[in-house]
C-alpha cells in the first residue's frame, strides 16, 4: 500500500474514564497533567467521576483519608464545627484545586468538605499515587507544590478574611469570589455562610452587601450570585486601606 493512501490515526482511549481524563479541561494543572495517554489508559480504573449537588458532603473530618481529590467544576469550602457547635468555614476551592492531601500520609481529613455550588470532582486514591511516583518522582514534586498552595491560600484566608475591619473583610471576600467566576457572575455565599467565613454576624454581613450594592460595587441578580465590578472593588479596597 503507498505511504499516501495511509492515513495516521489519532491514539484511542477505549474507556470512558481515561477519555474524561483526557480531554479535561483542567488536566494540564492536575496531579496527572504529565501522564500521556497511554499512562491515562492504564490508571483509569482507579479514578472515579464524582459529582455533588450544593450542600452535598463530599469528606468529613476525622474520617480516615483514603483519597485526594481535584476539583473539575464548582466551588466547595472546607469547613470544622467547634466543640461548642460553631462553625468556621477556612477556605473554600475551585477549579484545578486539590483537596484531602492529608490523605496521602494516611491521615484523616482535616476538614469537612461540603459543595458550595454543582461540583464535579476526580477522586485520586493514595494506592494510586504511590504507585507511580516510583517511577515518576515529578509527581511527588508537584504533589508537595499543591500542598504548600493550600497552606498559602489556608495562611491567605486567616490573615485577609479573619482579621481587621469588617467591611475590609468584606471586601477581601469579593475579591477572592471573583478568582470563581463563571461568565461574568461568582457564586455569592448566604449571609450565615459569610458569617462563619469572616467571624461576623449574619447582621453585619448584610448590612455591609446592602451598603455595597448601594456604592456599586457589585449588583445581585438573585441571592446566589453577584456580579463583582471590579474597579469599584479596587477603588473601595484602596480607599479602606487608606484608611486604616
Amino acid at each position: 500500500m503507498s505511504s499516501a493512501n495511509v492515513i495516521p490515526l489519532k491514539h484511542a482511549l477505549f474507556n470512558p474514564q481515561a477519555q474524561v481524563c483526557a480531554d479535561c479541561g483542567v488536566r494540564r494543572f492536575a496531579l496527572f497533567g504529565v501522564l500521556d495517554h497511554a499512562a491515562l489508559d492504564n490508571i483509569h480504573v482507579h479514578i472515579a467521576d464524582i459529582k455533588l449537588q450544593p450542600g452535598q458532603s463530599l469528606y468529613a473530618a476525622q474520617a480516615v483519608g483514603s483519597a485526594a481529590y481535584t476539583v473539575r467544576e464548582g466551588i466547595v469550602r472546607l469547613e470544622r464545627t467547634s466543640e461548642r457547635g460553631e462553625r468556621r468555614i477556612l477556605r473554600l476551592a475551585g477549579r484545578s484545586d486539590m483537596l484531602g492531601l492529608e490523605a496521602m500520609l494516611g491521615q484523616t481529613y482535616a476538614a469537612d468538605a461540603v459543595a458550595c455550588t454543582e461540583v464535579s470532582v476526580c477522586r485520586v486514591p493514595r494506592t494510586l499515587v504511590d504507585d507511580l511516583s516510583r517511577d515518576r518522582p515529578e509527581i511527588l514534586v508537584d504533589l508537595m507544590k499543591r500542598w504548600q498552595r493550600a497552606l498559602d491560600d489556608a495562611d491567605e484566608w486567616l490573615t485577609e478574611l479573619c482579621s481587621g475591619p469588617a467591611r475590609h473583610r468584606m471586601l477581601r471576600l469579593l475579591l477572592k469570589l471573583s478568582e470563581f467566576a463563571d461568565g461574568g457572575q461568582v457564586w455569592l455565599p448566604a449571609r450565615l455562610e459569610m458569617s462563619a467565613m469572616l467571624d461576623m454576624t449574619i447582621e453585619t454581613a448584610s448590612r455591609l452587601i446592602s451598603q455595597l450594592k448601594r456604592e456599586g460595587v457589585l449588583d445581585a441578580p438573585d441571592q446566589r450570585h453577584a456580579v463583582i465590578h471590579m474597579d469599584a472593588l479596587l477603588k473601595a479596597l484602596r480607599e479602606d486601606s487608606a484608611l486604616s
